[in-house]
């Protein structure tokens, strides 16, 4: 699949089918998320791959219920202590969502589902998932064979979005 198709493709899925993940495409997807540039080249990141029941139920009561019944869950956490920041702007945040763009995208491509999942209650999903103090639980999604087909949401003209040489509102 070309990447722009790919990056078409792609849609937020919140119903899965209850198949099976093959380990080798959950590695290779985490092989996409491995070859994210980060700050300095911290890979400040370490993602918890959830398969079982209890712990999918546990991190599902952060804030999104419905992210159990997918076959998998990858949550994306991250050491803050790692990288730099610019200002108050810590570099981790950015780093992860690098990597997790990475890992979503390699799904899509491999025609599975994702969600990103950024609104949780961090300190449930610490909880559930035997994070230490130190670690920042920064994202997850759900991962599997789609249950839905949803359609396009609406995207900004492309003129919405950028002007030449100098910000313009």
């Amino acid at each position: 699949m070309e990447f722009m198709e790919v990056v078409r493709r792609r849609r937020s899925i919140r119903r899965y089918k209850p198949d099976p993940i093959p380990p080798a495409q959950i590695e290779s997807l985490l092989e996409a998320a491995r070859l994210a540039p980060s700050w300095a080249n911290t890979q400040c990141w370490k993602f918890v791959v959830v398969s079982d029941p209890e712990v999918k139920q546990a991190l599902a009561k952060a804030g999104n219920e419905w992210v159990a019944h997918a076959p998998v869950i990858i949550a994306a956490c991250a050491d803050p202590a790692k990288p730099g920041a610019k200002g108050d702007q810590p570099y981790y945040m950015l780093d992860i969502g690098i990597a997790m763009e990475h890992l979503l995208l390699a799904a899509a491509e491999q025609g599975l589902g994702t969600c990103w999942i950024g609104w949780f209650d961090e300190a449930v999903a610490r909880k559930a998932l035997d994070v230490p103090d130190n670690i920042r639980v920064v994202a997850f999604t759900p991962l599997g064979i789609p249950g839905e087909d949803p359609a396009p949401r609406p995207r900004k003209a492309l003129a919405e979005i950028w002007c030449l040489n100098r910000y313009q509102a």
